[in-house]
């Protein structure tokens, strides 16, 4: 019987529609031996060089050619290239045993390597980079999507103009008229706030009410412990002010959380990891056990926070600026929201400059200015003394991907800390924004002036 690295190598030469669909996924260490190896590496060099399949014949030459081979290790390849014929196979069939031989041996790959950082034998790489390299080679598949045609999918297109997409919706008015509905699956959105000004706050607000609307909640919290997270929604849930939690009795605090589990069909899994200690591939990893173990996939998930995680790509040790590692760590989770076709949300610090402004900006972002340009939605939330005596935050769009930043580029929405809570204001405290005139702020000569808060970044 024909071994699957040998007919794999026989149809990139006589099938030259499968050698393009196939090529991209697969890496020459997959090929455990050294003559199929050569033989692979040959027949792509040659496609990406002139734009056609090779024959045995070129084949054959640009071997013979090499300067690196031994007599024998030419003359192993001839005896290989010699079986090669163009003997007709279903095509669905090889596409398939292809996809399959190349994610069995990426996992291979990825144990042997995840052994050797176990082992402390590469000084590139830690430990925690495991998870994240076993995470890929789990997920080797082909992709048969070639891209849309812009004159022939027409159709397709329109439809998706008048398809209602699956939106995650706020509680709050103005967020779900900045969004259009919602945060859309697939997205990244950031809260960029000060130190005690309501990141937390915000994310288990928003955790709790998208709970209640009977949607599986993911919260990862790397700053607090899961029981302070947990004792913020209850703040919030179960209408208590969060300093009397501990003096209800055991029968009321049990019938509140009941009430609670009524009224939804949702769950929330609150999980802690130690601060810069996790990145994708963990959560990844925590994902896939949920999965597994409670039958648990989130609708959305909350990260508490961004500049806390860890990054896959970057050790702990590595040479590496601020910008790159915040940017590096903002894109994994945005892949992570595509790989898991959820929204995730998450937060940022403000610079020191941005720290306590009535005005905070992209500028006023900690530690990367890439941050801004991989979130789909950023926005700030803003506190004075003026407006914690009002009981109210101001919301300040920065990025929105989903709708017109101009729009209720500044709104304020109530809070009650006490009891961990977000609500509506009314109109009228809309409309002393613009009476403040808070809207001049954001004019185009002040677009050109330079912003002090740039001498602070750390490229």
């Amino acid at each position: 019987m024909e071994r699957i690295e040998t007919t794999i190598l026989r149809n990139l030469i006589f099938d030259e529609e499968y050698s393009r669909k196939v090529i991209p996924f697969i890496e020459p260490d997959y090929f455990e031996n050294k003559t199929e190896k050569i033989i692979f590496q040959e027949s792509t060099q040659f496609i990406v060089k002139y734009d056609a399949a090779i024959t045995v014949e070129a084949l054959n030459i640009e071997i013979e050619n090499r300067t690196d081979l031994t007599e024998t290790e030419i003359k192993e390849a001839r005896e290989v290239t010699k079986t090669f014929d163009d003997a007709p196979i279903d095509k669905q069939w090889l596409l398939d045993s292809t996809e399959k031989w190349c994610r069995d041996r990426a996992i291979y790959l990825a144990l042997m390597e995840s052994i050797s950082l176990a082992d402390g034998q590469d000084d590139k790489k830690g430990r925690d980079a495991i998870p994240s390299i076993l995470s890929d080679a789990l997920a080797v598949s082909f992709d048969n999507h070639i891209g849309h045609d812009y004159l022939e999918d027409y159709e397709e297109r329109y439809e998706s103009y008048h398809r209602k997409e699956s939106r995650i919706k706020f509680d709050l008015e103005l967020f779900n008229k900045i969004t259009k509905g919602g945060l859309p699956n697939k997205t990244l959105n950031i809260a960029l706030a000060g130190t005690g000004v309501g990141k937390s706050l915000f994310m288990c607000h928003h955790a709790s009410s998208v709970l209640l609307e009977g949607k599986n909640v993911l919260y990862i919290t790397l700053e607090m412990a899961e029981e302070k997270i947990a004792e913020r929604i209850d703040a919030n849930l179960l209408n208590v002010n969060i300093q009397d939690i501990t003096d209800l009795p055991k029968p009321m605090f049990e019938s509140k959380v009941n009430n609670i589990s009524k009224k939804t069909q949702g769950t929330l899994i609150i999980k802690e990891y130690p601060t810069a200690s996790a990145h994708s591939g963990h959560f990844k990893g925590l994902i896939n056990e949920l999965a597994l173990k409670k039958s648990f996939r989130p609708d959305i998930i909350f990260i508490d926070y961004l500049n806390i995680c860890a990054s896959s790509r970057y050790s702990k040790t590595a040479n590496v600026n601020s910008y790159s590692y915040i940017k590096a760590i903002a894109e994994e989770l945005r892949g992570l929201a595509v790989e898991t076709n959820v929204p995730i949300v998450s937060a940022t610090q403000t610079t020191r400059s941005g720290f306590g402004s009535s005005d905070v900006d992209l500028t006023d972002t900690s530690e990367s200015f890439g941050l801004p340009a991989t979130a789909d939605l950023m926005f700030a939330l803003i506190s004075t003394e003026d407006l914690e005596s009002l009981g109210q935050i101001m919301v300040k769009q920065l990025k929105n991907r989903y709708n017109d930043p101009t729009i209720y580029k500044r709104f304020v929405v109530g809070v009650d800390r006490a009891k961990m809570r977000l609500y509506d204001c009314e109109q009228k405290a809309q409309d002393d924004i613009l009476d403040n005139k808070k809207d001049e702020e954001y004019n185009e000569e002040e677009k050109k002036l330079p912003k002090k808060s740039f001498a602070e970044f750390k490229f």
